[in-house]
């Protein structure tokens, strides 16, 4: 029994590692347009006002313990200063991991026509666990206590912007914790770095007018090759109908659908395609994001 047991903890962890890398390779579309504070704690309070965001992503399948990842989100922005709270919920399996960071960020106006630079740190704590109760087993076995007696530990972020009315250039350092420390748990499903550049373009004017954002990014996963995306958001009817369209270098691709009603409140779903390496075997996910902006 003990041996089985042990088998099937084994079996768990490969599945952790590699759902949890498949989250990374896929993270939150929402990061790229709806709430950019998600990868990027230079864009808390990047508005005035306060801001709510929340995220739902599951896989689309019935498969047991497949991930599931929620979201919320709070900035709210004042004269020159923003500040955020954000809280991330993984399950993957057996796994739990939970992510709480609170997060400061300060916006110098270089000019009259919204030319600013941005900068924002973040700093709280990472916990990682297996669910006892959902063990097939001896729940008390030391290669789960071992997992579980791990010591929830500090974590943060790193980040800066230079935005304008049009102009959106942007870099930032997630999980610094696990990027600038040698830890003896080694992982491969770290989110290293994250570059991105967008532009405005106004299309046609006026209430039906559209809008378009292209932009390109490049991000890193530790123990992975270098990811880019690229792709655009449209906005349409004075930017209350949002599409986006944006392809990703491990051959898969999202797309979504939104309404930003008056722009205050905004509901959105994307569906992302699995990855080139993992198509055989799962579908895509889809991602459910709300949006309260209580500034306007």
């Amino acid at each position: 029994m003990k041996t089985t047991y042990k088998k099937l903890v084994l079996i768990a962890a490969i599945a952790i590692s590699t759902t949890t890398i498949k989250a990374q390779l896929n993270p939150l579309s929402s990061q790229y347009y709806t709430n950019q504070y998600l990868i990027n704690p230079a864009f808390a309070g990047a508005d005035a006002g306060l801001k709510l965001n929340g995220a739902y992503r599951k896989l689309w399948s019935n498969v047991e313990g497949s991930p599931l990842t929620q979201t919320l989100t709070a900035d709210y922005g004042f004269n020159k200063v923003g500040i955020g709270l954000s809280v991330y919920n993984e399950s993957a399996g057996l796994q739990r991991q939970t992510r709480v960071v609170s997060s400061y960020a300060y916006h110098l106006k270089l000019s009259e026509n919204n030319q600013r630079l941005r900068f924002g740190v973040s700093l709280g704590f990472m916990s990682q666990r297996l669910e006892n109760s959902d063990i097939y087993g001896d729940p008390n076995d030391p290669m789960v206590g071992q997992y579980n007696n791990r010591k929830t530990y500090l974590d943060g972020d790193f980040g800066v912007a230079y935005t304008s009315d049009k102009l959106n250039i942007q870099a930032s350092v997630p999980n610094l914790k696990s990027v600038l420390k040698k830890d003896v748990i080694k992982l491969a499903d770290v989110a290293t770095f994250y570059t991105a550049v967008s532009y405005k373009i106004q299309i046609s004017e006026g209430t039906e007018g559209i809008d378009m954002e292209p932009k390109v990014a490049y991000r890193g996963v530790k123990g992975f090759d270098n990811i880019w995306d690229a792709g655009s958001q449209f906005g349409i009817a004075n930017k209350q109908v949002i599409l986006l369209a944006m392809y990703h270098s491990t051959e898969n691709a999202t797309f979504g659908l939104g309404m930003d009603f008056r722009k205050k409140y905004l509901i959105s779903g994307t569906y992302t395609t699995q990855t080139s390496a993992l198509s055989n075997y799962t579908n895509g996910s889809f991602e459910l994001n709300l949006r309260l902006n209580l500034s306007k």
